[in-house]
């Protein structure tokens, strides 16, 4: 952080993130969508979404959170999305 307002000297710099995607996050189920959309973040077309497994590992409390759910992303960027399935 900056000792005073206007010195940019200190300033932190986020690091490069562009690393491997780790192996575990290769797998996971794939879902198709009717029709195309795009990725809210990258706005690449997107026909699927790739959805993976979340699992609680640790706690330290009584967690009222369920213990796993599932995780959504984008097929080009990788990112999260804010999507809903339902039992039809």
């Amino acid at each position: 952080m900056a000792d005073k307002p206007g010195d940019e000297n200190d300033a932190y710099v986020l690091p490069d993130l562009e690393q491997a995607i780790p192996e575990e996050w290769q797998a996971g189920a794939v879902y198709t969508i009717e029709q195309p959309v795009r990725c809210p973040h990258c706005r690449e077309p997107m026909r699927t979404v790739r959805v993976l497994r979340l699992s609680r590992t640790n706690v330290s409390f009584t967690s009222t959170l369920p213990r796993g759910g599932r995780v959504f992303a984008c097929p080009h960027c990788e990112r999260m999305l804010s999507v809903e399935l339902s039992v039809m």
